[in-house]
Formats: C-alpha cells, sequence, structure tokens
C-alpha cells in the first residue's frame, strides 16, 4: 500500500468514528437487556418475595384473606406493585393460576433488572464505565444477583441512583425550584411500589453530611411529599406510613437473638472487599490525578459509608443502599478516567466496551454453583403437579401451618387461588403475638418437634403442618397422621376414620419415639 492510497483506504473507517458513541450506548443497553433473558432460559425463578407478589395478583385476594395475620396489619405493604401485577395478570390470564404466577415473575424479574441497569445510562457519558461497575460489584458482592429477585425494591435502587446521578451533574450549581418536584416524584412512585418510605432518610443524611445543604433541604422536602403522595395513592395516606413502621419495629424487636431473624435482618460481617475497591478508587484519583469531587462532600461516599456501619446490624443496609451507593461513585470516578484515556469517537473505546460487555455477560449468567439452576429440581405441594396429594393439602377453610418461608413462597405460588390460609407469610412480623411465640420457639429449639405443640393442639380437620425432614421417618408428632408429600417436606393432619375417595393412606404410621436429627426448620429467607 502507498502513502498515497492509506488515506483513501482508511476514510471509510474514519467515517465511521462518528458512530462510535452510539455503538457504544446500544452495546451497553443490549448486554443489560441480554443478562436477564439469557438468565431466565435456564428456567430461573427467584425464591422468595417474587413468588408471592405474582401470586398474590393471580388471587386477587387482600392479604387476611391469605396470612392469618395480627390486629396490627390492614393495609398491604406493597399496595402499589400488586395492583400493577393484577393489570398484567388481567392481560395475560390463561386460566391457569400456577403457569400466569410464573410469568408474572419471569415479566418481574426481567424488567426490573433492566431497569435498574439503564437507570443510570441517560446521565453517564461514559456507559462503559457503567460497564465496568456491574463487573466489579460482580466480582466482590451479590449485588447483581439481588438485582435478579424481581421484586420491587429494586425500583427504589433505580430512583435512588438516578438522585445520586443528578447531583452528580448539577452539583455545583444550587438546586433549582423543580429540583424537589421531580424527586417526589420519583420518591412518590418507590413508595407507592415498596413501602419503605422512612429509609430514604439515608440518602437524605448524605446530602447534609456531604455539606450539599441546599440540596438536601431540596431532598428533604422532596422525600417529604413523595412519602404523602404514594401513602395517598393506596387510599390510607396515614396509616399505611404508620403501619410501616410498626412492622419494622416488630420485625426486629419480636425477636431475642439475631439468628432467628429473616436472613436480610441479619447482621453483616462487612464487605471488606468493598474498602479494598473504595482504596484502589483512591489510588486512582492520585495517580490519574482525576479532577473529581472530594469524597467528604460527595453523597454518594456517605451513603456507602452510612450503609456500610449500619450492616452491622442488618446486611440489607449495604445491598440496597450502599452498593448502589458505591457504584455510582465507581461509575463516575472511571468516567473521569476513561474521558482521559480515550477520545469520545475512538475505536478502542468502542473495543474495550464490547470486551467488558463479553466480560460481563460471562459473569453474570455462569451458572456458578447453580445459583440460576437450583430451583429445577424443586418439588411443590401441589395436587395439579401432585394428584397423590389429593386430601393432605388443606380444605377448604383451612390454615396452613409451617415455621418455614419457603413452604409459605412456594405452595402459594403454585396454588394461588387455594381456599386455606398460611400461619406465616413473608414477615412474622405479621403473626397473632401468641403464633409468633410458637415460630420463634421452634426456631429457637432448631425445630425440636416438642416446639409444635401449640400449633397442634389448635388443629382442626381442615388444617395441616408442613415440616421439612428426610424420607427415613415423619415427625416426631404422633396425634397426626403423616404424608411424605414431595421431597424433603411431611405434611401431618388430624387422624381421620374413613379417607375420602382416591385419597392415599398414611405413608407412616404416627408412632415415632424420637425427634428427627435430619427435620431441621429451615431460617426464613
Amino acid at each position: 500500500m502507498t502513502e498515497e492510497n492509506a488515506p483513501v483506504n482508511a476514510a471509510p473507517f474514519e467515517a465511521l468514528r462518528r458512530y462510535v458513541p452510539l455503538l457504544v450506548w446500544i452495546i451497553a443497553s443490549a448486554v443489560i437487556l441480554v443478562i436477564p433473558l439469557k438468565i431466565i432460559g435456564y428456567g430461573y425463578l427467584p425464591a422468595d418475595d417474587a413468588m408471592r407478589h405474582a401470586a398474590k395478583a393471580v388471587s386477587g385476594k387482600p392479604w387476611p384473606d391469605i396470612l392469618v395475620m395480627g390486629p396490627s396489619f390492614h393495609i398491604d405493604h406493597n399496595y402499589g406493585w400488586h395492583f400493577l401485577l393484577r393489570q398484567i395478570y388481567l392481560q395475560i390470564r390463561t386460566g391457569n393460576g400456577a403457569h400466569d404466577a410464573e410469568t408474572l415473575v419471569l415479566i418481574s424479574v426481567v424488567v426490573l433488572f433492566t431497569l435498574v441497569g439503564w437507570s443510570t445510562l441517560p446521565w453517564l457519558r461514559r456507559p462503559e464505565a457503567w460497564l465496568i461497575a456491574l463487573l466489579a460489584t460482580t466480582l466482590v458482592s451479590d449485588v447483581l444477583g439481588r438485582f435478579m429477585l424481581g421484586r420491587p425494591f429494586i425500583i427504589t435502587v433505580a430512583g435512588l441512583m438516578t438522585i445520586l446521578l443528578v447531583w452528580h451533574i448539577h452539583g455545583p450549581t444550587p438546586p433549582k425550584w423543580w429540583t424537589p418536584i421531580w424527586m417526589a416524584g420519583l420518591v412518590a412512585v418507590c413508595s407507592f411500589v415498596h413501602g419503605v418510605w422512612y429509609l430514604w432518610a439515608l440518602p437524605v443524611a448524605a446530602f447534609f453530611l456531604a455539606g450539599q445543604f441546599r440540596w438536601g433541604w431540596m431532598f428533604t422536602v422532596g422525600w417529604l411529599g413523595g412519602v404523602f403522595v404514594g401513602a395517598a395513592f393506596t387510599g390510607h395516606p396515614v396509616a399505611s406510613l404508620v403501619q410501616a413502621v410498626v412492622m419494622a419495629v416488630r420485625a426486629f424487636g419480636l425477636h431475642s437473638t439475631e439468628r432467628t431473624l429473616v436472613t436480610e435482618f441479619q447482621p453483616s460481617s462487612g464487605d471488606v472487599l468493598g474498602l479494598v475497591i473504595l482504596g484502589g478508587l483512591l489510588i486512582l484519583r492520585r495517580l490519574a490525578n482525576l479532577k473529581a469531587r472530594p469524597l467528604l462532600s460527595n453523597p454518594a461516599f456517605w451513603l456507602a459509608a452510612l450503609a456500610w456501619v449500619l450492616s452491622f446490624k442488618a446486611t440489607r443496609f449495604t445491598e440496597d443502599w450502599g452498593w448502589p451507593a458505591f457504584m455510582v461513585l465507581i461509575a463516575c470516578d472511571l468516567q473521569l478516567f476513561l474521558e482521559t484515556r480515550f477520545a469520545a469517537d475512538s475505536f478502542k473505546r468502542l473495543a474495550l466496551a464490547g470486551g467488558l460487555a463479553v466480560t460481563l455477560f460471562l459473569a453474570v449468567t455462569n451458572d456458578l454453583g447453580s445459583r440460576w439452576t437450583y430451583n429445577l429440581t424443586q418439588q411443590y405441594l401441589t395436587t395439579a403437579e401432585h394428584p397423590e396429594l389429593k386430601g393432605w393439602m388443606p380444605d377448604p377453610g383451612g390454615i396452613l401451618y409451617s415455621a418455614d418461608m419457603g413452604i409459605f413462597y412456594q405452595t402459594f405460588f403454585k396454588n394461588p387461588n387455594g381456599d386455606w390460609r398460611y400461619i406465616l407469610g413473608y414477615e412474622p412480623a405479621f403473626m397473632p403475638d401468641e403464633d409468633f411465640k410458637t415460630f420463634h420457639s421452634v426456631l429457637w429449639n432448631f425445630g425440636a418437634a416438642k416446639a409444635y405443640e401449640p400449633w397442634v393442639e389448635k388443629m382442626r380437620p381442615e388444617d395441616r403442618l408442613v415440616i421439612r425432614g428426610g424420607k427415613g421417618e415423619p415427625p416426631n408428632i404422633p396425634q397426626l397422621d403423616w404424608e411424605y408429600g414431595v421431597t424433603g417436606i411431611w405434611i401431618g393432619r388430624l387422624p381421620r376414620d374413613n379417607p375420602s375417595p382416591g385419597e392415599s393412606p398414611p405413608t407412616f404410621p404416627a408412632t415415632a419415639t424420637r425427634d428427627n436429627p435430619a427435620n431441621p426448620v429451615s431460617s426464613p429467607r
């Protein structure tokens, strides 16, 4: 190739440079969408709340018709989310409740993961910086796994990151008069679907700690206004706010030991690897001479720090508030670094974005430890899949007793129209006090059969007691007949003299003489 021809041959490639920024945006957006599609292609289903949200939408029933609830709770904690899912269900329903519930779960997983992944892109000049933040987070935490849970807290995370990034762009200038209006809109939506309105006090406090007082006051106004608007849409503007606080107080206060708390409420040992990444950012700032705002004047840093300290009380502080704030901090610093190293129309930038997208996709979607396929072998208590359980599921008007929250999630998910209630639902604090004492006793005594006695004594013929355990021996509760329903699950009921036609007799006579050591009660998720 002669020198005269080189510029001519290179000209077509040079003309493509102007498309590099657009292509990078397309790559970043596409990989965020493809990741959840790939994962649900494995057959993945979240293990907890997404199931009960979908089943609630399919059932159309209020919670008191689903759970045995104490007198303190009358209002749906996730009213807005269930309203939205119900409208979707009415458009897609097929008449098969379990199938429709599964469809709603898959929609929730894909839409919410994509929403939180895309929520930062409009505010970043270099979307590849966000891909690096996602990849770094994937390597040291399970935050992206939580983004795959299909739960409405993800909307709150998206709203939080939006506020932090808008401040990052406009922070040097005082907020405008309309700032609290759009903040209120975001908070209203998040409060309406999620319900945890009081924890927005954390990012508000972070703004004040960072010395961003004008923004802090505007955020305070937007927070309080948004909370009231969101609560008003539930139809109970005051009662819904009060109930949310009562629920939080009971969720922690009723337990005499942190061991019996739901997993997300148990304390963390501290995300040490997060501190390592923070140290790396500080080194990068110094070596690359980045013109970044000092950490102490950045609300994202203060929110991450607050959440890290509070995680020693409950790990959800870092998972839902700390890591999202830290991810924003990472993306903003890396954006400055990338701008000093790559021109906006550089083909090297395009190659970097492509490499990051492929790496992120493989890192998130690989099935390490069966994290995306563990549910494929799960068996559910439902006569639709197991006709032999006829007569062993609760009768109409009955109560399903269990100290395992997984039993509630799985059984309600597969039986959204079941004509019975559950003693334990998605939060033990909802239970009547006497039933909570029994539940707590079961966990306190590591599932000892004797701890179930208060429930056994008040069981009626239409009620059932469900306990996890191995097939070798039924639970040592001789007052009940037992059926090994599906793998790892026993169903107990009061003895019957004449079983119904087509109903299988008890698998074992109720003559066990000792507790089954292989039958612990799982700690709730």
